[in-house]
């Protein structure tokens, strides 16, 4: 390692604090710093939310030169240009989106060496005019973003990423790092062949996002099932989320639905105007859209940190798509739940979709990667497992308990004869032709189904042939995959995947053992689950949870979102959720006790501190500082030790009006309606008059059985917040009514 390396090297903890806010590196992230600043070729797997994007734009500041990023959409490019200047970094973008003034001005500063890092898209990277370019410009690096796009075992496959070898020859000598969040062995190996990386280090983090909640539920009625879903969650555009849905015209419905039922929601898809398709996305990173129903067209350029939730309505092509798609709920390290509604209708209908390919090996390739989905979707084992385990890596901590296999174990029956039957029939295809077959053709037989394939092997002669017309193909599918999951039958790993019968599956046929399976998803009793397809047990609190002062959280979310709606940014470009959390947690008041909140660097905090500050400071004005302690739920919440009524400052007029209201009678929802406020504004102003010493009982607020329930809640939790008790209720009581009821115990015990 060169002294110059060492040096930059050093340099890194320091700048990562002072640009960025962060105390110590994310897993991974220093080493892929180290080999890219001592010129080596790197290719790194991170899963989303790990912090690629920093293992480019830290190495850039310490550089002398260009940083170049390859980056497939404008959205994207946009979103790290405005979070760079936010912490002060020189960086721009060349795409189609600007005017020509705009592109001068820019090409400008790039010849003047201004600039740190240049975000372009792939097709204008390898234009002759700009390779040259290029090479007069002190280009020190170049990132590929994305990088399963150059390969065509990807989900996402992009023929002009295969174009980025020529950069190599116009820069020989800079080194190469390629990024994404979701590649397979044979990927990562195609990433490093196509883009001829030289002795490349290769780092792969754990594909595990702790923060995540699996499901799989029966899909019955896929829009009345998300409208369930969301409206049992808070409601509040903090609680933002995703629906993926395979058609444009299954995006329109969708969104209409949710808007039916008060629920602020968009479609996006390829067919949308662009101006409109635009605007959605716009609104939805900016916290004015609660839930965008969109097709994969709302993809990479994505970035936004807070979304709480993540649905499938669809069944995913292939399993790379679904945990791209899933990842992009919770990259802030926040909890978030992936709903996933499964059908074999679904399967059926993009085996139909397939047979149209003329493309024998893509949809040879295409029929591979839907059959591992379904069988994802049909597992019994933990979700976590699987998943990990189709990237390559072993979950080795037993259950998680944070997916639907884990927290609620399904029934298993006794499938002795089926199991006997598709097992036979494995037995007899070998035993005539001497060679095996695939779980596709082996279901076929067993249905008694007319094939060519059938008809040429003469299978329809078989002793098992249609044995199985009792039951749908689908059914014998399921149980094959879940036959393969117990190891009673076993697949070989060449081009076409064929069954052989293992010796737990040879002793089953043998002996007649008893073979115990568990149900499908889409036979699960509905009765053990919540409205939401949540489970009724009580669960561990949340991996990435930050317990804090919620009414002040959802106070900085109104500041943050004035800040970003001046600079024209999304919130998050100014403070992350996590960030808010950590002030609503600890009131930082001075410059250090800020600088000390994860993500706030220097700069942001000479641009947003104050008014933070400021807000913060009148809050606890009129507000008792709430604690934090690993007591009782109520411990951690309690007030500080309050002032008497007379001491508390004069409620002032807003809150002065809706307890008029309240105390005519009228309701929380009636008043949020005549004083056109937000709910939790209303709840806000009865707090407030509550912790001033007006008198209140329960019952003006809430049923016996109500306060009976959240007595119960919190006298039962021992971990967590309020979030943890608003999950335990199951959304069953609001935020508002928990914190009312806080406030009410905590006036009692003065």
């Amino acid at each position: 390692m060169s002294t110059n390396m060492l040096t930059s090297s050093a340099r890194l903890p320091a700048l990562l604090k002072q640009v960025f806010g962060y105390d110590a590196f994310r897993p991974l992230q220093r080493e892929i710093m180290e080999a890219s600043l001592a010129n080596m070729d790197a290719v790194a797997i991170l899963p989303t939310g790990a912090g690629k994007s920093l293992c480019y734009q830290l190495p850039a500041l310490v550089r002398d030169g260009l940083t170049v990023v390859v980056s497939p959409l404008i959205a994207l490019m946009k979103d790290q240009v405005d979070q760079l200047h936010a912490a002060g970094v020189e960086a721009t973008a060349l795409n189609s989106s600007l005017d020509d003034r705009e592109a001068r001005k820019r090409l400008n500063a790039l010849d003047a060496g201004r600039i740190k890092l240049l975000f372009v898209a792939p097709e204008r990277l390898v234009l002759p005019d700009f390779l040259r370019s290029l090479q007069r410009w002190r280009v020190d690096a170049l990132a590929v973003d994305e990088a399963h796009c150059i390969s065509e075992w990807g989900h996402d496959f992009r023929p002009e990423y295969r174009r980025l070898v020529s950069v190599r020859e116009v820069l020989p000598g800079v080194p190469v790092l390629a990024l994404t969040a979701t590649a397979t062995p044979r990927v990562r190996a195609d990433i490093v062949t196509q883009l001829k990386l030289i002795d490349p280090s290769v780092f792969v983090a754990s594909f595990n996002r702790p923060n995540l909640t699996y499901r799989v539920k029966a899909k019955e009625k896929a829009s009345a099932q998300v409208v369930e879903f969301v409206r049992a969650r808070p409601d509040s555009l903090d609680d933002a989320g995703i629906v993926y849905c395979q058609s444009r015209k299954g995006t329109e419905s969708m969104a209409a639905a949710l808007v039916a039922k008060g629920v602020a929601a968009a479609p996006y898809h390829a067919g949308l105007d662009p101006a409109m398709r635009a605007r959605h996305q716009d609104a939805f990173l900016r916290d004015e859209l609660r839930v965008m129903c969109a097709t994969v067209a709302f993809g990479m350029g994505i970035n936004k940190p807070n979304v709480r939730f993540v649905i499938h309505a669809d069944l995913p092509k292939n399993i790379e798509g679904y945990y791209q798609e899933t990842g992009r709920a919770g990259r802030d390290g926040l909890p978030a739940e992936c709903l996933l509604l499964y059908s074999r209708g679904d399967v059926a209908k993009y085996v139909g979709f397939l047979a149209e390919m003329e493309d024998l090996d893509a949809r040879r390739v295409a029929r591979a990667q839907l059959d591992k989905m379904a069988a994802f979707a049909d597992s019994a084992r933990c979700r976590r497992v699987e998943l990990l385990g189709y990237f390559g890596e072993t979950w080795s901590d037993g259950r998680c308990d944070a997916c639907d296999n884990c927290i609620d174990p399904r029934e298993s029956f006794d499938a002795t004869v089926d199991a006997q039957k598709l097992l036979s029939c494995v037995w007899r295809i070998a035993q005539k032709d001497g060679f095996g077959v695939g779980l596709q053709h082996v279901a076929d037989v067993l249905a008694g189904a007319d094939t060519e394939k059938i008809r040429r092997w003469s299978h329809d002669t078989l002793s098992t042939y249609g044995i199985g017309k009792d039951r749908p193909r689908a059914a014998w599918l399921s149980l094959g995959r879940q036959l393969l999951q117990s190891g009673h039958l076993v697949q070989s790993t060449g081009q076409f995947p064929t069954l052989e019968i293992s010796e737990l599956g040879f002793d089953a046929l043998r002996s007649r053992a008893a073979v115990m399976l568990v149900k499908s998803v889409v036979t699960v009793d509905e009765s053990e689950l919540g409205s939401d397809g949540k489970s009724k047990r009580k669960g561990a609190v949340k991996a990435g949870a930050i317990e804090c002062d919620e009414p002040l959280f959802e106070r900085l979310r109104v500041v943050r979102k004035s800040l970003a709606d001046a600079r024209g940014v999304p919130p998050y470009v100014v403070f992350s959720d996590v960030a808010l959390r950590h002030m609503a947690r600890a009131y930082p008041a001075s410059r250090d006790e800020f600088l000390s909140v994860p993500g706030i660097g220097e700069r942001k905090y000479a641009d947003f501190g104050g008014a933070f500050g400021d807000a913060i400071t009148q809050w606890l004005e009129s507000h008792a500082r709430v604690e934090f302690a690993s007591v009782d739920a109520r411990a951690r919440v309690k007030s500080a030790p309050a002032r008497k009524a007379k001491e508390v400052d004069a409620l002032n007029e807003t809150t002065t009006q809706t307890l008029a209201l309240f105390r005519e009678g009228h309701s929380i929802d009636e008043i949020t309606r005549v004083r056109a406020l937000s709910t939790g504004t209303i709840e806000g102003h009865l707090i407030a008059a509550i912790e001033s010493g007006e008198s209140f009982s329960r019952d003006q607020f809430m049923s016996a059985q109500t306060a009976r329930e959240i007595d119960d809640a919190f006298a039962s939790d021992s971990s967590g917040g309020l979030r943890v008790i608003f999950d335990q209720l199951e959304g069953r009581v609001s935020y508002g009514l928990l914190r009312i009821s806080l406030a009410l115990e905590q006036v009692a015990r003065r």
